[in-house]
């Protein structure tokens, strides 16, 4: 039996907190073994979406098999945030000390610095923080725009649904690819991606603009990208002219229709190649007739 504790936070994120504990109660319910328990400083603890959560003032006894995760919390900026006692802070050392795993998602990486386990490690947290958390532990390697980093068994991620990419690498870690894909495939989502996957993909980096007609025509080409697309049906589904279309598609996004689509194809043969296919495989299945373009797009990016 493997324990996993929560460390709850006034106003940690639900998502922060639930997506982790879902994949170890699914393995749990898969005959892995995990026993689940969630402590604070206070046995009311206020969420960041209204919920009020109950936990355990008082902690379990803990093994070095065991597991401790830190959620995130809301606030602006770490500084000033997620007041925990030096108490708490001494117990994340003292179990990794142990050697235990203490991990942590989005903001709760600031509970890992102030407890002094950043320090001369790698590190990452969510984009909107992680020049914050450069800046507050300087001895620390932060890691920019990946899902999770892993660093002698002190694990970080990016934050929010990231949360649930950690914990099935953990459970693949112990239990083998196979248990993790049983996990996600149970909690219907997506296949579990490597931690330097980037936090936004690329549908979301190039969606940061008001421009209805290019939004429309990057719906159509995100559900169809894997197959031949013309500019003239993309020019059709926008109502405008193929050349108001690529001017206006530039001007929003930083690409034409066509690098747009090749750079989600390219982001979607990367993942299939990191999950063990060929190079020939991954062209094929995102659309490519073989693998020439295919490492052509890999060595200009």
């Amino acid at each position: 039996m493997t324990r996993v504790v929560f460390l709850l936070v006034p106003q940690l994120h639900l998502l922060d907190l639930a997506g982790p504990a879902q994949v170890f109660s699914t393995a749990a319910d898969l005959g892995h073994g995990y026993e689940i328990g969630y402590v604070a400083e206070q046995e009311d603890v206020p969420s960041a979406q209204g919920v009020t959560l109950r936990a355990d003032t008082s902690w379990p006894a803990l093994t070095a098999d065991d597991l401790v995760v830190v959620p995130g919390w809301r606030s602006p900026t770490l500084g000033g945030s997620g007041a925990l006692t030096p108490d708490t802070l001494q117990r994340l050392a003292a179990h990794h000390a142990a050697g235990g795993t203490v991990a942590s998602v989005c903001s709760g990486a600031d509970a890992l610095g102030r407890a002094g386990l950043l320090d001369g490690r790698r590190c990452t947290t969510h984009h909107e923080v992680q020049d914050e958390l450069a800046a507050r532990y300087p001895r620390a390697s932060v890691v920019p725009d990946v899902l999770y980093v892993v660093d002698d068994r002190v694990v970080t991620s990016a934050g929010i649904a990231s949360g649930i990419d950690l914990a099935l690498h953990l459970v693949a870690v112990r239990h083998g690819p196979s248990a993790a894909a049983r996990i996600a495939r149970s909690m219907v989502v997506y296949a579990r991606r490597n931690g330097d996957e980037r936090q936004a993909s690329a549908m979301l980096r190039h969606r940061a603009h008001l421009v209805d007609a290019v939004h429309r025509v990057q719906d159509l080409i995100d559900t169809r990208f894997t197959n031949k697309l013309s500019l003239s049906d993309l020019s059709t589904a926008a109502g405008v002219s193929e050349r108001t279309l690529t001017r206006r598609f530039t001007a929003a996004t930083g690409l034409t229709p066509l690098r747009y689509q090749q750079e989600l194809r390219l982001e979607r043969a990367e993942h299939l190649i990191s999950h063990g296919a060929t190079s020939e495989s991954a062209a094929l299945a995102v659309g490519f007739q073989d693998a020439r373009m295919l490492r052509r797009l890999r060595a200009r990016a």
